[in-house]
């Protein structure tokens, strides 16, 4: 399992890239290989409003349906758009060119809440 040390993360398995106040957001390794073959991906708006742990969207999978949650609170101001022809690339590149959305933060310390790399390890292994 790929956990990038220099990203945060969720306790549901989302990750999170700050770039100033800006905040890229995606699924984890682990999630990704927990829902098995992604085969749609629901995105959010851009310029909706969302709040901590509130749903950004939804992966299909050939396994379940699973929803996104956002770990930090602002406006969504990008969204992946490729994975609607290609949701595949959660499964492929979760970290690259699988990425959900970004988000421009509230408050962008809200970042430095999130899980680090080990403390999220340690979260999956239990």
């Amino acid at each position: 399992m790929l956990v990038p040390n220099e990203l945060r993360y969720s306790a549901d398995h989302e990750w999170a890239r700050a770039d100033g106040g800006t905040v890229r957001v995606g699924i984890t390794d682990y999630a990704q290989d927990a829902l098995g073959d992604v085969v749609f991906v629901s995105l959010p708006s851009i310029g909706s409003r969302v709040e901590v742990g509130g749903v950004l969207g939804e992966v299909e999978s050939t396994k379940s349906v699973s929803e996104i949650y956002a770990p930090v609170a602002g406006v969504v101001v990008a969204v992946n758009a490729s994975l609607a022809e290609a949701p595949e690339r959660l499964n492929a590149d979760p970290y690259g060119e699988g990425w959900i959305c970004e988000i421009t933060a509230d408050d962008p310390g809200a970042f430095t809440g999130l899980l680090d790399a080990a403390a999220y390890q340690e979260l999956v292994a239990e």
